[in-house]
């Protein structure tokens, strides 16, 4: 299963090249099957534990070691699902939008790049699939045209530099100990300034990818500009990818000095993120945007909890890490869908044309709002709990009361911007033209995601389980 979830999204895209026609049909089919064995593979890791495969039969030393944990399982469901459903929405607009052929293979690398990350133990093999994952990306940002150049340029290096730092520390632990495989390194490490300069460098370009606050700036223009199912893949799925890595750094290698010694740096990060990235969001003239900044938002709960996970050890703050994540990325999903259904059906850009969308186009409008009271947090939602492990955790650890009223303080920021859009929503409308007809399937694919991830409160006590067990 874990060859056939690389094999497949390769040779699709491949097939996809050479016969256009077939492209889209090709994606769903190729994005339905990595459902499926996705589905299988999480199974089969919760009943017989890891999974690990040696690229090519070498030893541990030489070979790429990919592994399928619980966490890795997950993360590649969510991968595959979320690559159908956007993948179908991209099929219901194609000849409205004019998208453009190319987003079918680019999707198809995209999905091969991230699965590959889930699964990969070998620090040189997951720079191979950043560098896969942000070439795939800035391509998937350049079809909308020429609005999109300088974005997708600016995206396009800074990533290349946040590569070379990460490559740089990845060449500093080789030439200290000769090895790349992350168990091998992790029995021999030693919290010498080789290791730690090296950590710190892969880091910073690890920090800079996943747009951290404060090197967010590329992202709201990138995302923004993209278009809606690119903005969608980016902001749910590509984006965690290098936080992925990072906390494998973190986690798996560093030594407990080392871990305790950066914790106030990343959970100070996150805590500026949300306050920033929600300020900005409710600030901005833009729709698209606004979904954006509220990424780099909400990408601070992540950093939080592994901030405070670094300090604490306690696995309810993995927990919560991931089911940030996880949360995000299907709220994401539904809210770069549902602007985006909005934004092109109206016909603007600008806040100000969502203005009466409950009366003109209420199913995507219905989508944004309840997508967006998971990114507030309410209750059941997924995003209430990733907050509500994170509330544990720091309630076990004595209660944390500025990091309670930090996070206090950033669910009302992200209120606000929702509300912002809600509010505008239900304003009067002018009278729309007789010929007036929205599209309901993308909506309705809008939709999905949002529901799911309240539908994440009905498999509350499995996830949390098997999360802290991984943090364990």
């Amino acid at each position: 299963m874990i060859v056939l979830l690389l094999v497949l999204p390769l040779l699709s895209a491949l097939v996809m090249l050479v016969w256009p026609r077939i492209a889209p049909l090709l994606a769903l089919a190729s994005a339905g099957v990595c459902s499926i064995l996705a589905v299988q593979l999480l199974l089969l890791v919760n009943a017989q534990g890891s999974q690990t495969l040696l690229l090519a039969g070498w030893p541990v030393g030489l070979a790429i070691r990919w592994q399928a944990d619980g966490l890795s399982a997950l993360l590649i469901l969510l991968t595959a699902v979320l690559q159908l459903l956007v993948g179908f929405y991209a099929f219901a607009t194609r000849k409205r939008d004019s998208l453009a052929q190319a987003f079918w293979p680019l999707s198809g690398l995209l999905q091969l790049g991230l699965t590959a990350l889930w699964l990969s133990r070998d620090l040189f093999n997951l720079y191979v699939c950043l560098e896969l994952l942000g070439l795939v990306a800035v391509a998937l940002v350049s079809l909308a045209g020429d609005k999109a150049i300088k974005p997708a340029l600016n995206y396009l290096l800074l990533s290349l530099f946040g590569s070379l730092c990460y490559l740089l520390g990845v060449a500093i632990l080789y030439g200290g100990y000769g090895m790349l495989d992350i168990d091998s390194l992790a029995i021999s490490w030693q919290a010498d300034w080789l290791s730690t300069s090296a950590l710190l460098l892969m880091s910073l370009g690890l920090m800079l990818k996943a747009a951290i606050w404060p090197l967010h700036a590329w992202l709201p223009q990138a995302h923004g500009a993209a278009p809606a199912p690119v903005s969608a893949l980016l902001s749910a799925l590509v984006v965690k990818g290098p936080l992925f890595i990072l906390c494998l750094l973190w986690l798996q290698l560093a030594s407990s000095q080392q871990a305790l010694a950066i914790a106030p740096l990343f959970a100070g990060c996150g805590l500026a993120a949300l306050l920033v990235g929600g300020w900005s969001a409710l600030r901005t003239p833009f729709a698209k945007n606004l979904v954006a900044y509220s990424t780099v938002a909400q990408l601070g709960y992540a950093m939080l909890a592994l901030g405070l996970l670094l300090q604490f050890n306690q696995p309810l703050f993995f927990a919560a890490l991931w089911l940030f994540v996880l949360a995000h990325a299907l709220a994401k999903a539904a809210s770069f869908l549902a602007i985006g259904e909005l934004s092109a059906t109206l016909g603007g850009k600008r806040l100000m044309v969502i203005k009466g969308a409950s009366q003109t186009m209420p199913l995507a409008m219905f989508a944004f709002a309840v997508a967006g009271g998971s990114l507030i947090g309410l209750p059941p939602s997924g995003g209430f709990l990733a907050k509500w492990a994170m509330l544990q955790g720091l309630w076990l650890q004595g209660g944390q009361l500025l990091w309670l009223l930090a996070i206090l303080v950033a669910s009302l920021l992200s209120a606000a911007y929702v509300f912002r859009v809600v509010v505008l929503a239900f304003d009067r409308a002018d009278p729309v033209a007789p010929d007036f007809s929205p599209q309901l399937i993308p909506q309705w694919l809008a939709l999905l995601p949002a529901l799911a991830v309240w539908a994440m409160a009905l498999f509350s006590e499995p996830l949390l389980l098997m999360l802290q067990q991984e943090g364990l």
